[in-house]
């Protein structure tokens, strides 16, 4: 069996995606406090570095574990920090891929770009394991990103990470959930 890719840095055609680390989290602050990046959940937006710090550090964790976490993007061009995503294992078993992009860069297809990466990374960690965007029903363009990377829509279902209940797109059926 050949060995595991090394996911850790990755690039697509304009994001130049590395693995987030704690030294990141003053950039990612920026995007991850906006408030008009969470109007769809404005309890989940960081209100303190201390929170982004500790969500960098549990990214960088699961990577020698995994094989696989979220990567900080940065702009191919300027090397500016201009979203964060990826894929990480959900309690589930299955992959959580998320996909975040500063407000400032919102329409230019940098989220697909960035969901694209974290599907096809994810296949390559683990092709067993199914890709799952858990999307609130109200948040329309994150629907529409994971649509673009070939997520089909599941349905709602609890998301046992936080117990909220979310549209699960996923690259293939999923178990039932249990009764």
């Amino acid at each position: 069996m050949p060995p595991a890719p090394d996911l850790r840095t990755r690039s697509t055609a304009r994001l130049a995606l590395t693995a987030m680390g704690p030294d990141d989290a003053e950039q990612l602050f920026a995007v991850l406090s906006d408030p008009r990046g969470w109007w769809f959940d404005p309890a989940a937006r960081h209100v303190d570095l201390a929170r982004t710090r500790a969500y960098a550090e549990r990214a960088a964790a699961r990577w020698p574990a995994d094989g696989l976490s979220y990567w900080t993007a940065r702009d191919l061009r300027t090397g500016d920090v201009v979203g964060l995503g990826g894929a990480q294992r959900h309690r589930s078993g299955a992959w959580n891929l998320s996909y975040r992009v500063a407000t400032g860069q919102w329409g230019l297809g940098l989220a697909t770009e960035l969901a694209a990466a974290g599907v096809e990374a994810a296949r390559l960690a683990d092709p067993t394991s199914p890709v799952v965007a858990y999307v609130l029903a109200v948040n329309t363009a994150s629907a529409r990103v994971a649509a673009a990377v070939g997520l089909v829509d599941r349905g709602p279902r609890v998301d046992a990470n936080d117990g909220v209940e979310r549209h699960a797109w996923s690259d293939r059926p999923l178990e039932p959930e249990p009764g």
